[in-house]
Parts: structure tokens; sequence; C-alpha cells
């Protein structure tokens, strides 16, 4: 049964946006993103009175519910690039956050998470990896892999496509 306790809704209210962006960080689709926050917010609605953490009741639903579907959709096409599109005025500005998003998008799906969850969501190693169902050294792995991969993709691009060495000097 679904609640109607007005500290639900308004819970959607002040932290969906912020869930939302969550999701789609980690699955790099706003219609996707879109579905898996809906999902979690009818599982938190179904559950509202037993739940003690809806934030991290949220986001775990929509942790676990991204892992299943990629395990259904296991192969993701990499493209050296994305097809174009058109851009609005200002679009220099966000340039750099279209880099880190495709970089991000790159990445292996737990690794991808792991970063979402750390350092967009900001939460602690413990509470990513009780939402991941992972040990916290699991997730300095995973973030550590991933932080290093990111570098290496963002410098690849920023040099375009030839990587510079650094002088020890």
């Amino acid at each position: 049964m679904l609640t109607a306790d007005p500290a639900y809704s308004e819970f959607v209210e002040a932290r969906g946006p912020r869930l939302r962006r969550a999701a789609y960080l980690l699955c790099g689709d706003a219609d996707l993103a879109e579905d898996l926050l809906q999902e979690a917010l009818i599982a938190l609605a179904e559950k509202w009175e037993s739940v003690d953490n809806p934030d991290g009741f949220v986001r775990r639903v929509i942790y676990r519910k991204r892992v299943s579907w990629w395990r259904k959709t296991r192969r993701e096409v990499a493209v050296e690039r994305m097809p174009e599109r058109g851009t609005p005025d200002g679009a220099d500005d966000r340039a750099r956050d279209d880099e880190v998003h495709t970089a991000l998008r790159a990445l292996p799906p737990r690794q991808r998470a792991a970063l979402v969850l750390r350092y967009f969501e900001d939460l602690t190693e413990a509470q990513t990896a009780e939402v991941m169902g992972v040990r916290p050294g699991t997730v300095k792995s995973l973030s550590h892999h991933a932080i290093a991969r990111l570098r290496e993709e963002l410098g690849t691009r920023a040099t375009g496509g030839v990587q510079e060495k650094e002088s020890l000097g």
C-alpha cells in the first residue's frame, strides 16, 4: 500500500532533484534515470512507515535496479565520438562537463557507481559500501581505479589523443 503521509511528499520534493541527478550519473540517460528514480520512489512509498533512512533506501534501490539492468544488457557499445547534436549558446561553458560525463559513461558500471555515490552524492566510504553491497576496501579500490581511468581519459582528450610525458626535473 502506498503512503499518504505528507512527509513522504516533502521528502520527494526536497530530495527528488538530487536523487534524479545521481540516477542520471549512474546510467548516463535522462529517461532511464527518471525510470530508476520512479521505481525507487514507489518502493519507498510502499515501505515508508518502516524505513529509517529514506535517502539511503532510495539510493540503494536505484543502484540495485541499475545493476540489474546492467546485467540484463551487459554489452554497452563504445563509440569513439558521440553523435553530433545541436548546442545552445553558452555550450562552451559546459564543454568540460560534457567531457567528464562522457568519460564517466566509459567507466565500468561498478567504478562509475562508486564515483557517483562517493563524489557526486557525497557519501562516505562506509555508506557507499552499504549501498553497493560491498566492503569499504572495495569502494576504495573501485574509486582509485576509476579516478585513474578518468585522469587518463581526460588527459588524452586534452592533448588530442597524444599522452604528455611529465619530466621529473
